[in-house]
């Protein structure tokens, strides 16, 4: 059995929300303490208090910061967390949160990943919000991380150039390259996801609510206390199925009018607007003439947007749509320096079970380019190098 969480964010989600989720749901904040001390960061005091949000009574941590930071730059926080002494594991998941926060940040600064100041995302209360929260997951056992869809939030709030509007931009990038399910906030107005939180559940988690068998919740507060809602994150924990199952639509239609090329488009269409898979079925229509069906795997959170694709690139006049359960193994990308350069596997993990590790092909193929070597010889290095390092 594997252990998982839900992150149930009908109020949003934060970095602060998360850890007092995790604090609140059993890991001592004085374990927590110890394990981010492993983390080469200074001036900051860690506390926690109980408080009641909406009726609701949950947990709130705080990061309190002694004095104003510089801006940090990716490389920056990645030398902190690099040089931390927490494990491998730890230290490789927050390198990808901030790497995620990095990007967004550079693309809505029209700056590179290199060269863009992590302003409130790289202070220290970011770096502790992270890295905290990973470490109390695994101080929980959990394996797997699911999210709900995400409420936007609407309204203002202040930039250091002025008003910005909510989702905040960087926010507002991390959800839209992770093809985030989103709902309306139903009114409420403020900011309910932030790039810290957005970052972390968009890197770690997956959207979808999975089968388990429940066993404790533990509630975050957040810090503000609104009168129309209880501001809180609730983290269910529990006992899911050895193969992870996801809920999810099977979307088809039948065409018989389209060529080739436009199919093909279509097909990467789908692909790049977060289907989980798109394939096509030749099949025999009306009057024996022959056709293909497309068929489309997808969340129930995308379903409107998918069918919606296919309407408007294909001839189809109707889509059917059905749903499915989807088994899922464990998955996760794996970027590191190899001796060829930088690389990237897919790995997958199975209960009691070594992980099992597929090279990306498209880096492998830039390697291949850029050193004149045969592809299959790049595979083969970057492979067992990536073995090495996830035995490590």
């Amino acid at each position: 059995m594997t252990r998982v969480a839900y992150l149930d964010c009908f109020s949003g989600v934060s970095g602060d929300m998360l850890l007092g989720a995790t604090v609140d749901a059993g890991v001592p904040l004085a374990d927590l303490r110890t394990e981010l001390e492993k983390i080469p960061l200074e001036g900051y005091r860690l506390d926690s208090q109980r408080v009641t949000r909406g009726g609701l009574a949950a947990t709130q941590v705080m990061v309190d910061v002694g004095e104003d930071q510089s801006p940090r730059t990716l490389q920056d926080v990645l030398s902190i967390v690099g040089s931390s002494s927490v494990p491998t594991s730890d230290r490789e998941k927050g390198s990808r949160v901030f790497t995620r926060l990095a990007e967004a940040e550079a693309k809505v600064h029209g700056e590179t990943v290199e060269t863009v100041h992590l302003h409130d995302v790289g202070a220290v209360d970011a770096i502790v919000d992270v890295m905290g929260t990973i470490a109390g997951w695994r101080l929980l056992g959990i394996d797997d991380v699911y999210a709900s869809p995400l409420p936007t939030g609407e309204g203002t709030a202040n930039g250091p150039h002025g008003p910005l509007p909510l989702p905040a931009p960087a926010t507002l990038e991390l959800l839209s390259r992770a093809k985030a399910p989103l709902r309306r906030p139903d009114g409420a107005t403020g900011e309910l996801v932030t790039p810290t939180g957005a970052a972390i559940v968009t890197t770690l988690a997956t959207f979808g609510r999975p089968e388990m068998t429940l066993d404790r919740i533990g509630y975050g507060a957040g810090s503000r206390d609104p009168a129309d809602r209880p501001n809180v994150l609730r983290m269910w924990i529990g006992e899911g199925a050895e193969a992870p199952t996801r809920s999810m639509v099977l979307i088809e239609t039948n065409i018989d009018d389209m060529t080739g090329e436009l199919l093909g488009y279509v097909q990467e269409k789908l692909m790049s607007e977060g289907a989980a898979d798109a394939w096509f079925t030749p099949i025999q229509m009306k009057k024996g003439r022959p056709a293909l069906m497309l068929s489309v795997i997808c969340t129930e959170g995308d379903e409107a947007r998918v069918a919606k694709t296919i309407l408007r690139e294909t001839s189809t006049l109707g889509v059917r749509v059905r749903p499915v359960t989807r088994h899922e193994a464990e998955r996760e990308e794996l970027q590191f320096e190899s001796s060829l350069g930088p690389a990237a596997v897919k790995v997958k993990r199975l209960p009691g079970r070594p992980p099992s590790v597929a090279p990306e092909y498209e880096a492998c193929a830039r390697i291949a380019r850029e050193r004149g070597l045969p592809l299959w010889e790049v595979y083969r290095i970057v492979e067992r190098e990536a073995r090495r390092q996830l035995s490590d």
